[in-house]
């Protein structure tokens, strides 16, 4: 037994000895290894130990104190200008020459840190920066694009798909209680169950009393099965009465539990709902961060400098837009503390305030400012009853009884009797306000009214405005003599007071009603300046809106007498006569033109057009003739051809189009004309030929390449066509009517995704053109058309084709009213445009009366419009060239379909 005993058992195990080491073991520490565990203020083993040490405690604070006190002398802490990091002579004695260095160096390190202040924190808020620039928080990346879901529209929303539900079924369906109303049928069904019999049921007393012959057990302790109330008594009908008052009694239990909180008050505003939904939401868009420093800073300002007003009124807006209204009202009440004579501060507590506390507010505000108007107009506007607004006027009359304001409100208030003797108190209260001197003449009668003018022109002398009120009272009462002598009267007095006498204003003061005030002012300013044609053409448009035509005769003979070189006075004079039916008048009127100005162009082609419009074609060819040998120039030839091709002189035609591409080759609408007269004559080739040679000298003529592509497009050769408006574009670039060919191109040839992609490529190159945006309403889907049309506006908000287009897109929903309106604002904008007048006629005829119909086509011909692409396919037309304007218009109209 001996010599198996191992040599070390029973003796301790060596240093970092683990058991196992060798077959791959680790080593672990059990309690029984450190011994248990010992609070600070146990006992140690040592019962004997001094004072200080008698506790685990003491001896703990002993170890650290030990091992504080060593001093750690490494290289590792150890610095090669600071030296050590601890100090080497900590344990040496501190005396009073080490706490007086120690000072002074404190002061030169405070000193210096003070010298480098400035630009270290600009350093360091730099740095920030630029980290932040680098390294933005996630809030900070987001909060532009949450910004933005303001702009979101309703359609972009519902567009955006919904996120996965990755719950299982169980919690994604989960299983509510089903309840189902029972039918007033079920019940009629089973009334007979509850029935009284007076016979027993022989099973009964087979079976004994009410058990059933069923084995199982399902006798009933009840001694019937009726339910009493729903049956009237004595019968067996049922009580439909009593169920519906049941029906209603549950109901009303229901939505009380629902609607009634806690405290009994209903919580729920069945029409108010959405409405209250909407006020929960937020109506500041800012980060709540910005929002938290602007209130420091706001805090800080007020803190600063407590009788700064704007600080108060700042600090309250932000809380009220960030939905803290009573912290609002708090902070601007302290407000009006601080700043009791700031009347801005008043008036943003009155207008945070509710209604009586508001009034309250504002009578506090007009003991410390009784001379404020703002406080006093305040006041009545928070009263609600007539009486009390006139009560609080008059007291603030009685305080400010020289405001204009204050007078203008109250007058306002009251009858036309107390109003005029308000006014006569108020223009001797406020005797320089134009406006209350006029006010009164307006209600006084024709007598009392000149003599108040005669006085507010003593008050007034310098002031335009009360002589043209006096001179359109003595209109509107007949006196027309006196109209012209009042007007020179009031020139020489205001010449005579130093006022500059400005012809835009004095014509602009006339209403379009006072039409002597008008022909008076325009009278003195011809006498002025009897040479301005401009003054001439804005009098004889006068005459022409407003007056007779003798009237604008007499005026245009006038004119041209005074402005003989004036060619547009000498043409409507001779529209004038013309369209009066005399003829020779009109004749007699452009020889004199001639005499005046003996090679103008403008006169030559109205006197042809005058001769072509009343059929005389052999008098137009002679006067025609004579421009070209003394007035050549390129609208005469094109006239002359034009002439000859209606006639149906297609070789002289030709001819003259030869002779004139010799003198004017770079004048595009003759190369057009030659080449429609091949076209009309089925001569293709030559057609081509004469289109290529015009754009070769005019290459950018946007009709030339036009023609050129319906050409090749008529002829079946799309794919020329389509190249041909290449070409074009690289030679014309952003030039919308090339692009929008360019897409029709490819939507007659039924390629409608190749036409959106250029049409999107058009946009990107002119994004401003309402033609390309017009159509490109239309190219989309039906869903998707609004959207399109709001993007439209947004470019082009006074563009008439882009107005036409949401017309036209109201027309297609049968927004009858609506589309209307945009019609008329798109007349309104271009009056020029054929196109929009041609739409609305036929928008008129399908959904308008006969007198809206007369209505458009009566300011259609006023109007005379000369564009659009509809228009002018119709107007140019050969066939149509002696046509009316109201006859095109119904052309043109006829060939509308209803296809957008």
């Amino acid at each position: 037994m001996n010599k198996k005993k191992k040599p070390f058992l029973g003796m301790p195990a060596p240093l970092g000895y683990v058991p196992g080491l060798g077959r791959g073991a680790t080593g672990f520490t059990t309690r029984s290894d450190i011994g248990p565990a010992r609070d600070a203020n146990d006992p140690v083993d040592d019962r004997h130990a001094p004072p200080g040490k008698r506790t685990v405690g003491d001896q703990m604070k002993k170890n650290q104190a030990a091992d504080d006190d060593d001093e750690d002398l490494n290289d590792t802490n150890y610095d090669e200008f600071n030296g050590y990091a601890g100090s080497l002579f900590s344990s040496g004695p501190y005396e009073k020459d080490d706490e007086e260095a120690d000072a002074i160096y404190a002061a030169l390190d405070k000193r210096m840190d003070e010298r480098r202040k400035e630009r270290r924190e600009q350093r360091e808020k730099e740095e920030i920066e630029k980290y932040r620039m680098e390294r933005p928080k996630i809030q900070q990346q987001f909060s532009d694009l949450k910004r933005k879901l303001a702009e979101v529209t309703e359609e972009e929303w519902l567009s955006i798909p919904e996120v996965g539900d990755a719950r299982n079924k169980r919690q994604r369906n989960p299983r509510y209680e089903k309840l189902t109303p029972v039918p007033d049928s079920f019940f009629a069904k089973h009334l007979q169950t509850g029935e009284n019999h007076t016979s027993v049921d022989p099973r009964q007393t087979q079976f004994g009393g009410l058990n059933t012959p069923y084995p199982g057990g399902l006798n009933t302790p009840y001694p019937g099965g009726m339910t009493p109330g729903l049956m009237t008594p004595g019968t067996g009908e049922l009580d439909m009465r009593k169920i519906g008052q049941a029906r209603n009694t549950l109901m009303d239990m229901r939505l009380s539990q629902v609607s009634d909180s806690v405290s009994g008050q209903t919580v729920v505003d069945p029409k108010g709902y959405l409405t209250d939904l909407n006020s929960m939401i937020p109506t500041h868009g800012g980060d709540i961060n910005d929002i938290k420093k602007a209130r420091l800073l706001l805090k800080s300002v007020r803190e600063t400098n407590p009788h700064h007003p704007p600080a108060w009124i700042a600090s309250a807006r932000l809380e009220e837009v960030t939905g803290k209204l009573q912290v609002a009202r708090n902070l601007i009440m302290k407000g009006t503390e601080m700043c009791p004579k700031s009347e801005d501060v008043w008036l943003e507590a009155a207008r945070l305030q509710p209604g009586d506390t508001a009034k309250a507010v504002v009578a506090q505000a007009v003991r410390h400012l009784p001379q404020s108007v703002r406080i006093y107009i305040r006041a009545a506007e928070l009263e609600t009853d007539i009486r009390a607004k006139k009560r609080v006027l008059r007291k603030a009359l009685e305080h400010v009884p020289n405001s204009v304001r204050l007078w203008k409100a109250a007058v306002e208030l009251e009858e036309p009797e107390d109003a005029r003797i308000m006014l006569s108190r108020a223009v001797e209260c406020c005797p320089t306000s134009v406006e209350l001197w006029l006010a009164l003449a307006r209600l006084e009668t024709y007598e009392n009214a000149r003599k108040v003018l005669n006085k507010a022109r003593e008050n007034i002398p310098t002031d335009r405005h009360i002589w043209i009120t006096a001179a359109k009272l003595e209109e509107a009462n007949g006196n027309t003599q006196m109209v012209e002598k009042i007007i020179d009267r009031a020139i020489t007095s205001l010449r005579a007071n130093g006022v500059e006498i400005n012809r835009e204003q004095w014509i602009q003061c006339v209403a379009h009603n006072a039409l002597e005030c008008a022909r008076a002012i325009y009278a003195y300013a011809l006498q002025v300046f009897p040479s301005k044609k401009s003054v001439w053409l804005r009098a004889a448009y006068f005459e022409k809106n407003h007056g007779t035509r003798e009237s604008l005769e007499a005026l245009l003979q006038r004119a041209v007498a005074h402005c003989p070189k004036a060619e547009v006075l000498w043409l409507m004079g001779a529209k004038s006569k013309w369209l009066a039916g005399d003829v020779p008048a009109a004749r007699s009127i452009l020889a004199l033109a001639f005499q005046a100005n003996p090679n103008s162009e403008e006169i030559w082609l109205a006197a042809v057009k005058l001769e072509s419009e009343n059929d005389e074609y052999e008098r137009a060819r002679r006067l025609l003739a004579k421009a070209r040998s003394s007035a050549p120039t390129a609208r005469v030839f094109m006239k002359s051809v034009k002439l000859e091709w209606v006639q149906d002189n297609i070789r002289a035609a030709q001819d003259l189009c030869e002779e004139a591409l010799r003198h004017y080759e770079d004048f595009p609408k003759l190369w057009m004309m030659k080449g429609q007269i091949e076209e009309q004559k089925e001569m293709m080739e030559n057609a081509r030929e004469a289109y290529n040679q015009g754009l070769k000298k005019c290459p950018h003529s946007t009709p030339l390449w036009l023609l050129l592509s319906r050409l090749e497009e008529k002829i079946g050769q799309l794919t020329r066509a389509r190249a041909i408006l290449e070409k074009s574009r690289l030679k014309n670039p952003k030039n919308p009517g090339l692009w929008l060919e360019s897409v029709r191109l490819e939507y007659r040839a039924g390629l409608k995704n190749i036409a959106n992609t250029l049409m999107a490529k058009a946009l990107q190159e002119c994004p401003n053109s309402g033609i390309l945006w017009s159509e490109a309403i239309f190219l989309e889907a039906r869903p998707q058309r609004r959207t399109k049309s709001v993007d439209a506006l947004k470019k082009c908000e006074h563009d008439p084709h882009v107005l036409l287009a949401v017309a036209k897109l109201f027309w297609s929903q049968r927004k009858i009213t609506k589309a209307r309106e945009w019609f008329h604002r798109t007349v309104k904008i271009d009056s020029d445009l054929g196109d929009a007048w041609a739409f609305f006629y036929k928008f008129e005829l399908q959904h308008g009366t006969e007198e809206q119909q007369e209505e458009v086509r009566k300011r259609c011909e006023s109007a005379e419009p000369r564009h659009g692409e509809l228009w002018c396919a119709v107007s140019k037309d050969i066939a149509n060239w002696q046509k009316k304007i109201g006859d095109i218009l119904r052309l043109v109209a006829g060939r509308i379909k209803n296809t957008f």
